[in-house]
């Protein structure tokens, strides 16, 4: 019952050829959305939460966490330069595992990408109050207006994340008018990005501070934290994973692009690579000149990122200028290293690209919502376009709402572990579709083939349940909660929707003949023009 509906490929790739996009993007054009992408909240502000959760051991987390992301990097160039379509992984799962487990993956990606979006904007809040309104212009935000009221266990005296609501509004507001960003604003803002921190990087690796004893211990906590506790290197590689999700957004890209069987792959393999060495060397960079400690608990056990007990531990004085407690880390450690100016021009990027990471994080959920409702399993009233504006402004408007009560309530680091949940989720369903389709269609072109896919699909799949089970348990519980939402809703109106279900089903014109089979058992199929 559940597997009964696999969409068939051919059908796929021609309905996206009959209402594709024009394409325009080349390989480089990928590699810098991709970056662009990558590169935000996680590097920027996740630097402060994974190192409170492993201490030097942030260096070996980024390692872990990117390990993962490259095989299933390797999973994605393979079936993204297959079925070159919008929809990510919920398509390539309509493909091969069928309907249902499809709408499991595309709910979860709305999971993901909302919640990564509100994520960005937390991030972005902290340099907005701290460079912006207090370095720059002598104002400190009251507790209570740069922190939400509900962490587990998050900092006292929190009621509403004032700048993180306005800032993921605004953008929701800029999308619905129409607002979005070309290639060539994308590449300058990427250009921002890459330019800081490469400016970190050489500063504090040439600093007369650097000092390699600061990595001693280098495992405060070990390797493995413990089941639920999400600490360690391990439980900090399943937070840092944050920082590398956006990669997956290349594939949504994929209609968009020129040759993508060749641009793809590169786009996807290209970006991540480029991003984890940056991360690895701003990580030593950081830990190396003001030292990268976590506090300590009862047991020798961290406290929490984002709880009460650490907010209070950093609110003494002896902890006031470590790196854990820094809302907004690099340029933190700029400033403790004597480069005050250049930590405020870094604090500068982060508060001028981080907008744009949204802005994508929130087109690619709209493209996930515009795919499903494609398909029949969400209501067409979502992707209404609005007359003037032209743009899907009931979806944007409802994504941009949750985003904003997101951003205002919840800390980031909380936030980058469920959304890791949701995402662990897909690239695993992908892995699983490349290994099933190399059975189901194996004499279809394939320009990009994962190498020993039998070794590298299976290491994909365990290592998402790995970084999985590595989360805090709160946040491993929201991913089955969301799932069980989603249930209700496929069952309760998306399956009895679906144009699969119902036989609408487009495919390739000059294949239409006594040829073709039911697509669906027991559904004849329809009449075509």
């Amino acid at each position: 019952m559940f597997l009964d509906r696999v969409k068939p490929l051919d059908a796929i790739l021609a309905t996206a050829e009959r209402k594709s996009l024009h394409r325009t993007l080349g390989a480089f054009q990928l590699m810098l959305f991709g970056i662009g992408c990558i590169i935000g909240t996680g590097i920027f502000v996740l630097t402060a939460a994974g190192a409170q959760k492993a201490g030097p051991g942030l260096m070996l987390a980024f390692v872990i966490a990117g390990t993962v992301c490259i095989v299933a990097a390797l999973c994605y160039a393979e079936i993204a330069s297959m079925i070159p379509v919008a929809g990510s992984a919920y398509t390539y799962s309509y493909a091969t595992v069928g309907e249902f487990i499809a709408w499991t993956v595309g709910w979860a990606l709305v999971l993901e990408y909302a919640i990564a979006a509100s994520a960005v904007s937390v991030g972005w809040s902290g340099y907005f109050a701290g460079t912006i309104l207090g370095d720059t212009f002598g104002i400190s935000l009251p507790v209570s207006l740069t922190a939400g009221p509900l962490a587990l266990g998050g900092a006292p005296g929190g009621f509403i994340n004032l700048p993180a609501m306005v800032i993921a509004l605004l953008v929701t507001w800029l999308l619905m008018i129409g607002t979005s960003e070309s290639a060539k604003v994308n590449a300058v803002l990427v250009l921002i990005k890459v330019t800081a921190l490469t400016a970190f990087i050489a500063l504090t690796l040439t600093s007369s501070e650097f000092d390699v004893a600061r990595f001693n211990p280098f495992l405060p906590a070990g390797v493995f934290g413990g089941w639920g506790t999400g600490v360690g290197a391990v439980g900090a590689a399943a937070t840092i994973f944050f920082a590398y999700v956006g990669f997956d957004a290349v594939s949504t890209a994929a209609e968009e692009t020129k040759n993508p069987q060749r641009n793809v792959p590169i786009g996807l393999v290209g970006s991540l690579l480029f991003c984890t060495v940056f991360y690895i060397l701003v990580a030593a960079g950081a830990i190396g000149t003001i030292g990268g400690q976590p506090i300590m608990g009862p047991g020798g056990i961290p406290f929490p990122a984002g709880s009460e007990e650490l907010a209070r531990q950093c609110a003494l004085p002896q902890f006031s200028d470590a790196l854990v407690c820094s809302n907004e880390a690099l340029a933190h450690v700029l400033r403790e290293i004597g480069f005050g100016a250049i930590g405020n021009v870094l604090g500068y990027a982060a508060i001028l690209a981080l907008p744009s990471v949204i802005l994508v994080l929130l087109f690619a959920q709209t493209r996930i919502f515009f795919v499903m409702s494609r398909d029949g399993l969400l209501p067409e009233g979502l992707s209404k376009v609005h007359p003037k504006w032209k743009t899907p402004y009931v979806v944007t408007a409802i994504t941009g709402v949750i985003v904003a009560i997101g951003a205002a309530f919840f800390p980031v680091g909380q936030l980058a572990d469920i959304a890791n949940a949701g995402t662990l989720y897909a690239f695993a369903m992908v892995a699983v579709a490349v290994m099933v389709l190399r059975r189901t269609d194996p004499t279809r072109t394939r320009s990009f083939r994962v190498p020993a896919l039998m070794i590298i699909g299976p290491v994909t799949v365990l290592g998402c349940v790995f970084l999985f089970l590595n989360l805090p348990l709160e946040a491993m519980l929201v991913l089955p909660v969301w799932t069980l939402i989603g249930c209700v809703i496929y069952f309760g109106y998306s399956r009895g929707s679906s144009h699969l279900g119902r036989g609408i089903i487009e495919v390739p014109e000059v294949e239409v003949a006594t040829t073709l089979e039911p697509d669906i058992p027991g559904i004849a199929d329809r009449n075509r023009d």
